[in-house]
């Protein structure tokens, strides 16, 4: 009788963590980042799951290649939360460029920032950021973002705007009309 009792046990713990394609320690570990809210996190932040460097790797590569996460940058993913179902997920798009660059030396500009101060009504599908450190294409969760590289940051040139309690780096009016005119 005990041995039935803790068979059904067992199998109601595995139907509360079982998700199709995901093995359990995958759901504990995107079950902890969805609990902290944790969507931007580095392999530093999950080491506790795993027992080696080694294994903590192989984990990455496995959710990476489940499209569970999406590798933003040389050390830091970004979760697709459980939720998404079919791993279809957005996020703001200022948000994202500012994880991917550490919220270090750049500033979002060109028509994304004319569009964020209500310059022009267009919609940019490539966002322009100038850094100091990357250049290229690079398209992460349907944003287009293309790297300009320069060789400082003129402070005075960006503002620090917010979006969801988040801070990110924009071209700031006075230059973005100065842009503009430019353009025309």
């Amino acid at each position: 009788m005990k041995n039935k009792k803790n068979k059904q046990t067992e199998n109601k713990e595995k139907s509360t963590i079982e998700i199709k394609g995901l093995s359990s320690k995958e759901v504990k570990v995107i079950a902890w980042l969805e609990f902290y809210q944790k969507y931007f996190f580095t392999s530093e932040n999950i080491k506790q799951f795993f027992s080696s460097k080694n294994t903590l790797y192989r984990g990455v590569q496995k959710l990476l290649s489940k499209k569970r996460i999406i590798k933003l940058n040389q050390n830091k993913y970004y979760l697709i939360p459980i939720k998404a179902k079919s791993g279809g997920w957005a996020e703001e798009d200022f948000i994202i460029i500012d994880e991917i660059c550490n919220s270090g030396e750049y500033y979002i500009g060109g028509w994304s920032s004319a569009n964020h101060w209500r310059l022009t009504d267009q919609i940019p599908f490539w966002h322009d950021v100038f850094t100091t450190n990357k250049r290229g294409r690079r398209k992460i969760l349907n944003i287009g973002i293309v790297f300009h590289q320069i060789r400082n940051i003129d402070k005075s040139k960006y503002t620090i705007e917010k979006i969801k309690e988040h801070e990110f780096k924009i071209l700031n009016k006075r230059e973005t009309k100065k842009w503009m005119k430019l353009r025309q």
